[in-house]
């Protein structure tokens, strides 16, 4: 029989190259999310934020994005959008920043739209195309509203932003359940070893491998990894603390104390780093495997606990997880191993042990998850692939449940309902900034009540003409918020500094008049760079996205995130 020629080895592909780093971020599952979604901008006032945020959702190749704005480009637009030049002078600000956006990246289809808002938003299915809305303000409160809605109706992901002077701010609006599993949290604090509830399988790997420790050579001494090390002077401590585990620091600490006494410390290197690890890891590793609250959260919504042949997949897997739960009192296990000092055939054996168990548990689920589908009617069986990401992060999935837009209507008592009591909160922390954030509100209600045309195509933005009427009116409708808030949030706050919350309410208004409603390039660009991370989050399901309102204070250069 001839040589037979072994295939060619293939590299990267250009795709896989050009998106190498955020490959990494987000795999491919999250890159083909990204490639899926159609991002409408519904551009207002400069317009510059919106345009920023789409830049750096264009750089990481979103599928499309359609531009809606009417506004024709003017010489005060060149001055803080790098999107338009001096040829753009007179034409539509959607066309131009469409065309200039798509320069970025060949792979993505840009769109736009010319057509007012007003009568585009009126359309039978206007917003059907689209997978996650991007509002900058000024809006009318009716069309947010309108917006707002669809997006919950239809469990469209939608994003509310101002950029005014120094300040800015966006808020989310997600579906009201969105379940997220690749949280991506910090691999040295999410390792799950189980050590206090071994399976057969690991206490036997470590009777083999710890028998006879202490009449070891110093070589084969060094080399026993960790974790077993921890297992072999665990059944020690039981033997004579009544078959019991360390569980308080005291204990542990002592239990530390024993794991450092078998170290062998006249060796040629002076001592011995399995040993170090092993007592380094007795604080972080020697924990009940029980679920975070997030993940209780979930056990507990409605939605896992009452199934439909309609729940999401990932109702029907929480489900299934929860069931293995209560069965075990341990959530499925990873399977991950941290890398320690080890021959390589001890480690790969270890390893091997870990994810061994790790598919054990994946299959006891997914039985689970069949026999549900089975009993619900399901015609489509889940893919045993998203099956095993949840088990890999069951105990760090995360709910967060969508909050509507906080829509300010001229001449309307602000309502708070039961949005005070975090609004209450933020308000009794001095490095909150709620105050920011009612500041806007009041930008909103005074810019819908000062319609320059009978559909609202044209408002005007306080300062623009007479800054200290509009900053007095602005304080007023503040204040009004405030006193709205203390209203219903009485129970929750107590006696707080009316005169000072006042004082601090007032700068703020102040400040946010004198932009007269004017985008600063470098706050709009920050925050259209905050706006598209959160974007890609949503999109890729990934990470946990802002619940639900950040603000930004370019004066101050400081950030808060409210949950309003």
């Amino acid at each position: 029989m001839g040589d037979v020629t072994p295939p060619p080895l293939q590299g990267p592909t250009a795709k896989e190259k050009k998106y190498d780093r955020q490959l990494r971020l987000w795999a491919a599952s999250g890159q083909a999310a990204l490639e899926d979604a159609h991002i409408l901008l519904i551009n207002s006032g400069p317009g510059v934020v919106g345009v920023e945020a789409l830049k750096n959702l264009v750089l990481p190749g979103i599928g499309q994005f359609t531009i809606l704005d009417s506004s024709v480009v003017a010489e005060e637009d060149l001055g803080v959008n790098f999107f338009l030049d001096e040829s753009c002078l007179g034409g539509f600000r959607a066309e131009h920043c469409c065309n200039f956006l798509k320069e970025l990246n060949p792979d993505v289809q840009g769109n736009f739209v010319t057509e007012p808002l007003q009568s585009f938003i009126t359309k039978p299915n206007a917003l059907q195309p689209f997978t996650l809305i991007l509002v900058t303000s000024p809006v009318v409160p009716e069309i947010l509203a309108t917006i707002s809605v669809y997006a919950q109706q239809h469990a469209i992901p939608a994003f509310y932003t101002h950029s005014v002077g120094f300040y800015s701010h966006f808020s989310l609006l997600l579906p009201p359940a969105f379940p997220i599993v690749e949280t991506h949290p910090d691999p040295e604090t999410t390792t799950n070893l189980q050590l206090l509830t071994p399976w057969p399988a690991l206490s036997k790997l470590a009777e083999e491998k710890t028998h006879g420790l202490d009449s070891m050579i110093d070589d084969d001494h060094g080399h026993v990894p960790y974790v077993l090390l921890l297992l072999y002077y665990l059944g020690r401590w039981k033997a004579s603390h009544n078959g019991l585990v360390p569980q308080s620091y005291s204990e542990k600490t002592a239990f530390r104390d024993l794991v450092r006494s078998g170290e062998r410390t006249k060796t040629a290197e002076g001592g011995e780093e399995n040993f170090d690890e092993a007592a380094k890891a007795v604080l972080k590793t020697l924990n009940p495997s029980a679920p975070g609250s997030s993940v209780k959260e979930v056990f507990a919504a409605e939605e896992c606990q009452n199934l439909t042949k309609d729940s999401a997949n990932f109702w029907v897997i929480a489900h299934a997880v929860s069931t293995f739960h209560q069965t075990h009192s341990v959530l499925p296990l990873p399977g991950a191993v941290p890398d320690m000092k080890a021959r390589s055939k001890d480690y790969i054996e270890l390893q091997n042990v870990y994810k061994s168990k790790a598919r054990e548990d994946v299959a006891e689920v997914l039985a689970t998850v069949r026999s549900l589908e089975k009993e619900l009617g399901r015609s489509i069986p889940i893919d045993e692939k998203e099956v095993e990401a949840f088990c890999k992060g069951a105990g760090y999935i995360k709910l967060v449940r969508g909050r509507p837009f906080h829509i300010a209507r001229p001449n309307e008592m602000v309502k708070w309902g039961d949005r005070a009591r975090f609004a209450a909160g933020a308000l009794e922390n001095p490095d909150s900034l709620i105050l920011l954030y009612i500041a806007f509100l009041a930008y909103d209600s005074f810019v819908a009540s000062h319609l320059i045309d009978a559909l609202g195509g044209a408002q005007k933005v306080p300062g623009l003409d007479a800054a200290e009427p509009d900053t007095q009116k602005m304080i007023g409708i503040a204040e009004a918020i405030i006193d709205s808030l203390l209203n219903e949030a009485s129970r929750f706050i107590k006696d707080p500094e009316y005169s000072e919350i006042k004082h601090a309410s007032a700068r703020f208004v102040e400040e946010i008049v004198r932009a007269g409603g004017s985008e600063l390039h470098n706050i709009a660009a920050l925050t259209g760079g905050m706006v598209a991370q959160e974007v890609i989050k949503v999109i890729t399901k990934q990470y946990v996205p802002v619940d639900n309102t950040c603000l930004f204070d370019g004066i101050a250069s400081k950030t808060s995130v409210l949950r309003l």
